[in-house]
């Protein structure tokens, strides 16, 4: 078979193979690519020398049998013979679910989730999020700090393990979605320096030297990232990538690496006959990211909206501090500008950021289901001191009333892992560094930080504790007893209606309406003939809905229709989703 890999800066660049090493040839169409024969069958370890120096991985390669540092292995994609026949999924309409291979089971195998996909059918949800699965050192982790982008963890399975998950979601009926990251790479069993220049010092991110989009040696890197992420969508078959923390993607370029690489999904998704699309993490609230390229945006297809979660959180919480303190100011306020306007920072002093932050959206041109709503992430439960859930805090009424929210809004509504049913184990950062020394120093590093905002060092989490991803899985049992059954049937009640109610996926922006009472504690919006009334105070709310006929669609608590004066009479904590023509 062919070998080949990009090292500018060698001079000489040898293959050792099973059966043998044998020097690779410089490509004479190719500046910097060196290429080479070498019989080799799926499963075959083989690896790079950069003149002389030590056996490296492929930087492409699509299997580390032993980790990150260890030998690559050929993979054969064309060996695994897909059972499923897939006409694909796209975004509108959907129902994204977040789930963390490591702990949505306590055996923490693809194949392990695959086994629970069942549960995603039964309730209502149209696609998985997968956090990312590139390999890792040691075996547990959250995946942000991955490498060798082409491949799959091998504790989870490896690749014939997600070909498996991807196979049976299909069969199920559910998209599935992929977490990829392209602003950094893990600081342990990253080689990548060593055969070019991945990296540059022109930016400096949270995580160090920037990747290289934009500075010499820069095409052939965002060619790396660009065909490691179709290979996903077309080796794989996932139907959608996740692209992590895209603000962190410095590039000068006139041509945005964002815009390229939609551009290249949306050519693939051509090719197959299947929808592809692209969904960005982003703080920038800049509605230039998921404008077509057509008009001059970067065309992605959707983005995470956190400026919804925040508003939400403050709201049902209270919670003030940090990046919260700008909604908790007026909450109801706040909550209801992101329900018609998408962004709640669009040009306003941002205090968190000591300066003016974002852009409106047009909400003439931007489909609402062009921005993900959720009341939880990976992010916003696990990058807390302890991991706590909003079940840790707040009551099943509440946690109702926080779902009416989400999954009634004019979003693409995202659930994280165990929300459903209000689970009561928390997920909390953990790993797993082989590195003793990089081990203690982001065990100093997160206990440094949650102690700068009043946490005793010793109620912090050790992240490299076994116990605390034990903690962190999903107790399985819990569905099936009180009061986690109880919210587990509203979730579905409420992702029924959204498939059921035309309304509820109208991508007009514009048409939500909502009114909303501070000291009462109650907020109401209309989408269509759809109304959605929430009453987070502990008494019951009487809330205008106007006259006319009504039929309720689904109630947390019983409720009757407004009467002759227009008024929904709704019990503390609870809500309501009802019709109004």
């Amino acid at each position: 078979m062919q070998f080949e890999v990009w090292a500018p800066q060698a001079d000489r660049v040898t293959l050792q193979c099973e059966g043998g090493t044998r020097a690779l040839a410089r490509d004479p169409e190719r500046a910097g690519w060196w290429t080479g024969e070498a019989e080799a069958v799926d499963g075959a370890r083989y690896g790079f020398a950069l003149d002389d120096g030590p056996v490296l991985p492929d930087p492409r390669s699509r299997r580390q049998p032993d980790g990150p540092d260890g030998l690559s292995a050929v993979v054969d994609h064309g060996g695994y013979t897909w059972r499923s026949r897939w006409a694909g999924r796209g975004l509108p309409g959907a129902v994204l679910y977040e789930l963390h291979v490591g702990t949505y089971t306590r055996e923490g195998t693809l194949d392990a989730a695959a086994a629970r996909l069942e549960h995603l059918v039964e309730l209502g949800v149209t696609h998985v999020e997968l956090m990312p699965l590139c390999p890792f050192p040691g075996r547990h982790g959250w995946g942000y700090e991955g490498v060798s982008l082409w491949a799959v963890h091998e504790p989870y399975g490896g690749p014939e393990a997600l070909k498996r998950f991807v196979d049976r979601a299909h069969e199920l009926g559910l998209g599935v979605v992929l977490d990829v990251v392209h602003n950094h790479l893990g600081p342990s069993g990253n080689h990548l320096p060593s055969f070019g220049p991945y990296f540059t010092d022109t930016h400096h991110t949270p995580w160090g030297s920037a990747v290289n989009l934009d500075a010499p040696g820069s095409d052939e890197v965002r060619a790396f990232l660009l065909e490691s992420a179709l290979a996903w969508l077309r080796d794989y078959r996932v139907d959608g990538l996740r692209l992590d923390a895209v603000h962190a993607l410095y590039d000068t370029r006139a041509c945005h690496f964002l815009e390229e690489l939609s551009a290249a999904v949306d050519g693939l998704a051509e090719e197959v006959g299947r929808p592809l699309f692209l969904i960005a993490e982003s703080d920038l609230n800049d509605p230039r990211l998921i404008t077509p390229r057509a008009e001059n945006g970067l065309g992605l297809h959707a983005q995470w909206n956190d400026d919804f979660h925040h508003a939400l959180r403050t709201t049902l919480t209270g919670e003030s501090q940090g990046y919260y303190a700008d909604f908790a100011r007026a909450p109801f306020a706040a909550l209801a500008k992101t329900l018609t306007g998408g962004y709640f920072h669009d040009g306003t002093y941002s205090s968190f950021r000591g300066r003016r932050h974002g852009r409106p959206l047009d909400r003439a041109r931007v489909a609402g289901h062009r921005l993900l709503g959720y009341s939880q992430t990976h992010d916003q439960v696990g990058n807390r001191a302890q991991g706590d859930r909003l079940a840790a805090v707040l009551s099943p009424g509440l946690l109702a009333c926080a779902a009416a929210l989400t999954l009634t809004a004019p979003f693409t509504p995202m659930l994280f892992m165990g929300e459903e049913w209000a689970a009561g184990t928390p997920w909390q950062f953990f790993t797993d560094h082989t590195d003793p020394e990089l081990a203690e120093a982001v065990r100093r590093g997160r206990r440094r930080e949650f102690a700068e905002h009043g946490w005793a060092e010793e109620d912090v989490p050790d992240p490299q504790d076994p116990a605390t991803r034990e903690r962190s899985c999903l107790d399985w049992s819990e569905p099936e007893r009180e009061p986690h059954a109880r919210v587990l049937a509203w979730y579905r009640r409420l992702i029924a209606l959204r498939h059921e109610q035309p309304d509820l996926t109208d991508p007009d922006l514009a048409d939500t309406k909502v009114a909303y009472d501070d000291e009462a504690r109650w907020l109401a919006f209309r989408r269509g003939d759809v109304r959605v009334a929430v009453n987070l105070g502990k008494e019951a709310a009487a809330i205008p809905l106007g006259t006319g006929r009504t039929e309720v669609l689904a109630a947390w608590e019983p409720v009757e229709a407004p009467g002759p004066d227009g008024l929904l009479q709704v019990p503390g904590e609870s809500c309501v989703v009802l019709t109004q023509p």
